[in-house]
């Protein structure tokens, strides 16, 4: 695989070809892209609401109404599209269900390693909650380092994709009684594959220069 070649084919889709759907063996990457992708300490703090035929799509599509409505058919004419979600908490419940999950796989040789992750996870969660005092953004944080990874992932697969923080996000949590969960939703990004159509994908990538954003010593 050729990095830059990747990254130069992928682009935000403006108009995705409705014919066209990401098969079972890609599903089944893109679910694990979402899965493996790194977190800081491994908290993974986050949700993901898939939504792959029409019905859960129209569920999706109700939090473009209004003044998001020119994202509608980014979700109608997707062949999938994956909302994001944030955790609104961690709790010492979660704390101890991730380190049990961490052991059941192997991640641990002893007690004492067990609970010395145990006390760093605390200590860096707790940073955020009273020094900080940015700790659901810390978590947020996690959810879009997830999206990054994604986006290339989804690229790597030939999938087209187009994040999207326009939309209701009160109206979203609501359809899927996500606040209820101690969850809220944080970007949609459709997949699929583009149009013929599609304006963007004639047109030249732009980024700062090398010099300007680079520093190398």
């Amino acid at each position: 695989m050729n990095l830059k070649e990747v990254l130069n084919w992928r682009y935000t889709t403006k108009e995705f070809d409705s014919s066209k759907k990401i098969s079972e063996e890609d599903f089944e990457q893109v679910k694990a892209l979402l899965q493996m992708s790194p977190s800081s300490t491994n908290l993974q703090p986050w949700h993901f609401v898939i939504a792959g035929t029409e019905e859960g799509k129209a569920r999706f599509a109700k939090s473009t109404q209004g003044f998001f409505s020119f994202n509608e058919a980014k979700i109608s004419k997707a062949s999938h599209v994956v909302a994001f979600c944030a955790k609104t908490d961690v709790d010492d419940t979660y704390m101890k269900h991730l380190l049990d999950k961490e052991d059941e796989d192997g991640r641990y040789a002893s007690a004492e390693f067990k609970e010395q992750m145990y006390g760093a996870r605390n200590i860096f969660a707790d940073i955020h909650r009273y020094d900080l005092k940015d700790f659901q953004h810390w978590m947020e944080k996690q959810v879009y380092l997830n999206i990054g990874n994604f986006l290339l992932g989804v690229a790597a697969l030939g999938i087209d994709a187009t994040p999207m923080e326009g939309f209701d996000m009160k109206a979203f949590d609501e359809e899927f009684g996500l606040r209820e969960k101690g969850l809220t939703a944080v970007t949609l990004v459709s997949l699929g594959y583009r149009t013929t159509t599609d304006f963007n994908a004639e047109l030249p990538k732009s980024r700062l220069s090398e010099e300007e954003i680079f520093t190398v010593i």
